[in-house]
């Protein structure tokens, strides 16, 4: 069968166990339309990217599936009647990582830059070299330059 992986978002205003409760709501229901969830995650609630009816935040829940695709569809389709589910992204995968999902992993194992990266890379002007004064050359007075432009009021 085909493995899937699927983010649901939950509105803001549930609680945890409700959260949890969509999870194996829907974990049931593509139990019994012919898959398994391997395994779920929660996410706990994060701040939305922008407003979704009106939410800034919202549970976020992840499965990694094995279903058929009519489970799959089923699933999405009560997933949108569901009023308290504002989204749901489902993405086929040719397999399944081992181990706990990248948002559920600490930045340290993950690889991504941290404290430890930053003094192998150039900061700031470091990185651009003594430009001296061959860049701009020589501004001379600048007060001279607005002779023609001058005082209005003297005109008049």
């Amino acid at each position: 069968m085909p493995l899937y992986e699927h983010v649901l978002i939950a509105r803001q205003d549930l609680s945890n166990t409700q959260a949890e409760g969509l999870i194996e709501h829907f974990s049931t229901v593509l139990a019994d339309n012919g898959g398994k969830v391997v395994e779920n995650e929660y996410w706990g609630v994060r701040t939305l990217a922008y407003k979704i009816n009106k939410n800034r935040k919202g549970h976020y829940a992840f499965l990694r599936s094995d279903a058929p695709s009519a489970a799959v569809q089923e699933m999405e389709r009560l997933a949108r009647l569901h009023d308290d589910v504002m989204r749901v992204m489902t993405v086929r995968v040719d397999q399944h990582e081992e181990g706990p999902s990248v948002q559920m992993q600490k930045r340290e194992e993950r690889g991504e830059r941290g404290d430890r990266d930053r003094g192998d890379r150039p900061r700031g002007d470091r990185d651009r070299g003594d430009r001296g004064d061959r860049d701009r050359g020589d501004r001379g007075d600048r007060g001279a330059d607005r002779g023609d432009r001058g005082d209005r009021r003297e005109r008049n």
